[in-house]
């Protein structure tokens, strides 16, 4: 297949109805945005998610490769990471233009085998053609792993109740995450993630060879950047940078806390956090 990156521009609204559904899920007591009001940090990801036709779907869920982003051939796709550069605020109900491109696609070897890294790159600007948010979003692909591991724990998804309200104090900058399949199908519907990893159990064992449903990537992020709003942080963040360091698996037990002063990590049940988060505010720095 012949494929070249190549810039897509669409305009589009911060829809509101996403924006309600992750205050739902959260319920965590923080102010819901609604019309008119300023987007939280990195909740663009829900107000601005993509519905891709049923029949542009692959086996693993996603949008077939070869279109936009390249036609890579592993299985195993994983949201790596990141950094989004907040320039000014977009609210609830405006309109935006995106602009997005592939900016690299890099063959590398690692412990595991051989892996692609893509690298796409966004630019929203808000109704007065201000750019608002510059954004790299980096996607490993790798090979597929062997059927369910031991070592892990994951519970069979069945087993799995609904957790109730996922955020629970645990103490200064520090909060518990609960995840359950619940949870997981409601922010795959809610960010348009049809990746069967998340909600599709024989999928994500048989097929991709996980101990069980995967957390979203994303998901984790945004638990890590909802920290500052449970901690009624009241600086403007000017920049974020993420990185997903190793899957957490639905039902794990996992921890959002602070690593250093201006670093958030998630961690799950060994002492190496899972994914991090680095923050700069407006003028300052730290947290």
């Amino acid at each position: 297949m012949s494929w070249e990156p190549h810039t897509v521009t669409t305009t589009e609204t911060v829809e509101p109805h996403p924006v309600a559904a992750l205050s739902a899920l959260f319920d965590d007591g923080t102010p819901a945005a609604g019309p008119g009001d300023v987007l939280p940090p990195l909740w663009h990801w829900l107000a601005l998610a993509r519905w891709p036709r049923s029949s542009a779907l692959g086996a693993d869920g996603h949008p077939a490769r070869g279109t936009f982003l390249p036609p890579v051939e592993l299985p195993r796709r994983m949201f790596a990471g990141g950094e989004v550069a907040f320039h000014a605020p977009l609210t609830v109900g405006s309109t935006v233009r995106r602009e997005s491109r592939v900016e690299s696609v890099t063959e590398k070897s690692g412990r595991s085998g051989g892996l692609v890294v893509v690298v796409v790159a966004t630019r929203l600007y808000d109704e007065d053609d201000r750019l608002a948010i510059e954004e790299r979003q980096d996607l490993i692909y790798r090979e597929a792993g062997a059927v369910a591991s031991a070592t892990i724990p994951a519970e069979p998804v069945a087993g799995l109740a609904p957790a109730g309200a996922p955020f629970s104090r645990a103490g200064e900058w520090a909060w518990n995450l609960a995840t359950d399949p619940t949870l997981l199908m409601r922010f795959s519907a809610a960010t348009s993630n049809p990746h069967r990893i998340h909600y599709d159990w024989p999928y994500a064992t048989r097929v991709e060879g996980y101990p069980g449903l995967v957390v979203h990537g994303p998901l984790m992020t945004l638990a890590l950047a909802e920290v500052l709003r449970l901690e009624g942080h009241p600086a403007r963040v000017s920049r974020l940078r993420h990185r997903n360091r190793k899957p957490l698996f639905c039902g794990q037990p996992a921890r959002l806390r602070r690593v250093e002063d201006d670093t958030l990590g998630l961690f799950g049940p060994d002492p190496e956090p899972h994914s991090t988060l680095t923050i700069e505010f407006e003028g300052t720095g730290h947290a």
